[in-house]
């Protein structure tokens, strides 16, 4: 029977400035399989500083977190070079926050409200390199999409097109494009179509890069999607 290795956990720091629920929660991440926590701390510098002596694949941190000089933890982070991933963890869903934790590089954001059996879920996703959202996230951040689409439709005419916004917020919901097809009222193949069409519009080649520039909220003036900046 194979025996799990170091090498073969998920080496996470958990970052909370409320003493008592990291605590809590640090003694149950702690004896999760799979799992590894290589710190807990309650300030961003205190982050820093165990990111600079330890080798961690995921900072779950609660959102939002900020150095003593007001910059965010994960532009903090990469910019001490830190090269892992960002799980964020947000006591309400605050739009705003969450789009600029996303522009940022944060690969998921979790919700407090939910179960620490879906956080575990949350994590091990993140750390194959997938994205986590939320369900009422993916709601939230829809709407606001929606929003910014419908202004854009006030003060520009190079727009996405109707059918391009359902798309968008199909694959944001995580649909396959024979769902989407179907809740639209389009084929399969249509939805390939559309979907070539906002690759090239928003430079990306991949959906999951297209998901995080419509969380981040990264539509121009224009309507179309903008690029997101290299890390």
């Amino acid at each position: 029977m194979h025996q799990q290795t170091g090498e073969d956990r998920i080496r996470l720091v958990l970052v909370d400035d409320q003493v008592l629920l990291r605590a809590s929660l640090g003694r149950f991440l702690a004896t999760q399989p799979g799992l590894e926590l290589a710190g807990e701390c309650g300030t961003a510098a205190e982050t820093l500083e165990i990111l600079k002596a330890e080798p961690v694949e995921i900072v779950l941190s609660d959102l939002p977190l900020r150095t003593e000089g007001g910059e965010d933890i994960i532009s903090a982070a990469r910019g001490a070079g830190y090269k892992g991933r960002f799980l964020m963890v947000a006591g309400s869903a605050e739009a705003v926050e969450i789009c600029a934790a996303f522009k940022r590089g944060a690969s998921g954001i979790f919700l407090k409200s939910e179960s620490l059996d879906r956080l575990v879920q949350a994590i091990k996703l993140v750390a194959s390199g997938a994205m986590w959202v939320d369900q009422k996230v993916i709601q939230l951040l829809a709407e606001r999409l929606l929003d910014h689409l419908q202004l854009d439709h006030r003060t520009s005419r190079n727009l996405l097109t109707e059918r391009e916004e359902r798309v968008i917020q199909g694959i944001i919901g995580g649909l396959t494009n024979r769902k989407i097809g179907e809740n639209i009222g389009v084929s399969e193949s249509a939805v390939k179509f559309v979907v070539q069409q906002l690759f090239r519009k928003a430079h990306v080649r991949k959906r999951d890069q297209l998901v995080r520039l419509a969380l981040a909220g990264s539509l121009s003036a224009a309507g179309a999607l903008t690029p997101p900046a290299a890390h």
